[in-house]
């Protein structure tokens, strides 16, 4: 099987080195080329034909930005990985970046010194997304059947809502998620009439970042950054904070508060979707209502198993409209739930079951 040739693009020389020195430590992938610049690289793209792109957010004469907007003119589905600083100037250009069409994201180590951390850092993080995005370990598609109708019918076979109406809705996401999460948010046009809890897999900085954009985009629902002690309120989302899990408790009189933890990570994620949803189903039991949105890996799997056992409901977003159909599809395969449906649908399909409007 021919290698992937990857297009490694960076103004720090310690940086491009460091990446191509990952990168080649994977067999799968070669490195075919670097550029110091965004016009450097964009020359390089005809020359070395890249099968994805790593790309630097700030250089001189044209920023990673710029860069990747044209990239995305020129090559709309080429994948390109962003290389982020972990500051908040980097997590809102990194957002900024997903929104104009970056695949993925990594963020840069903090210590380039420290050789061996910074390679296995990388490691752990950017490969596994190379792979995914050049579909090199994407998921079986879910088989044609009639479980799965949802696919090709949206909201066909999902439920009204909940037994006995939801109390909760938790949401869970990672590659692509942010985005997601913005489509859903935007796509929300009835009050929302429950709490809500949210993680997606980023970094600290990032996640509050996320959590600011999210607050602008619906009138009914704000967002903020999960705090220790938070009184979950109808009409307000609450997001893990990065490097910290998000748990939920009932207090005697009734109410549901934040718990953050600092428990060992799950499914090497902190914050994890399962940590958040077996809370969920502990504290509402079937008055849950779940959405598993694009994100690779199987996050959230076993969390839906005690949703589901408890009697709450799932909806799962299709692999068409994922940038990976990991975390969804796990689910799926799982046969949790028959409520599989394309991004657009997901917002609108959340208001029919909280609301209990028929479809």
């Amino acid at each position: 099987m021919p290698k992937l040739r990857a297009l490694v693009v960076d103004d720090a020389v310690v940086m491009r080195r460091l990446v191509a020195t990952v990168l080649e430590s994977d067999p799968a992938i070669e490195v075919a080329g670097s550029a110091a610049n965004g016009r450097i690289a964009l020359q390089k793209l005809t020359q070395v034909n890249p099968d994805f792109v790593t790309l630097d957010m700030e250089m001189p004469e044209l920023d990673g930005l710029a860069t990747l907007r044209e990239i995305r003119r020129t090559h709309p589905r080429l994948p390109v990985i962003m290389l982020s600083l972990a500051t908040r100037r980097g997590a809102v250009a990194t957002l900024d970046a997903l929104a104009a069409g970056a695949s993925d994201y990594v963020t840069k180590p903090s210590d380039v010194a420290n050789l061996e951390q910074s390679i296995a850092l990388l490691q752990h993080d950017l490969l596994p997304r190379i792979h995914a995005h050049c579909r090199i370990a994407s998921p079986a598609p879910v088989p044609a059947t009639p479980g799965h109708a949802a696919s090709t019918r949206p909201g066909a076979a999902c439920p009204h809502g909940p037994a006995g109406g939801a109390e909760l809705l938790v949401i869970a996401t990672s590659t692509g998620g942010p985005n997601a999460l913005c489509k859903v948010f935007s796509g929300l046009t009835r009050p929302v009439p429950v709490p809500v809890a949210i993680v997606q897999h980023m970094p600290p900085l990032f996640t509050e970042t996320l959590a600011h954009r999210l607050d602008t985009l619906s009138p009914h629902l704000r967002c903020k950054e999960a705090a220790e002690g938070d009184i979950l309120q109808a009409g307000h989302a609450y997001l893990a904070p990065g490097g910290r899990h998000l748990a939920l408790e009932r207090l005697p009189a009734g109410d549901l508060v934040c718990r953050l933890l600092d428990t060992p990570p799950e499914n090497s994620c902190r914050p994890a979707a399962d940590v958040l949803f077996r809370s969920a189903a502990a504290v509402a039991g079937g008055h849950v209502l779940a959405v598993v949105m694009t994100g690779m890996g199987h996050d959230g799997l076993r969390g839906c198993e005690h949703i589901h056992e408890a009697g709450g409901s799932i909806i799962l977003q299709d692999e068409a409209s994922s940038i990976v159909w990991g975390m969804p599809g796990a689910v799926a395969h799982a046969g949790l739930t028959r409520c599989i449906l394309p991004l657009g649908e997901i917002a609108p399909q959340i208001s029919r079951q909280l609301t209990l409007v028929p479809a």
